[in-house]
């Protein structure tokens, strides 16, 4: 359901764009391409780049973290089968 407001403005949308008209589209565009070109706008997209850059460097240094800690965890245990690591409670007996 939360869907069906994003389609409504879609629609109309759309349609209040068809009945422009292309003069009416150039005006649009123009006044956004200004709008982006301002210097507020672009200081604070800088702003936002440099928060995003600095969140995907922290994750990434977490996951590889995370990940080379599971790929030694791995390689220590590679070749040893399971219950290999247990301690030998025969005492050099045969077991049976």
């Amino acid at each position: 359901m939360a869907k069906f407001p994003l389609i409504l403005g879609g629609a109309i949308g759309f349609v209040l764009g068809a009945r422009a008209g292309r003069p009416t589209y150039e005006r649009i565009k123009s006044v956004a391409l200004g709008v982006a070109g301002s210097k507020p706008v672009q200081a604070a997209q800088k702003k936002a780049d440099e928060t995003v850059g600095e969140y995907a460097r922290t994750q990434a240094s977490k996951v590889t973290d995370s990940v080379a800690g599971a790929v030694k965890d791995k390689i220590n245990t590679f070749g040893k089968p399971k219950g290999d690591d247990l301690p030998d409670h025969t005492h050099g007996r045969s077991g049976y």
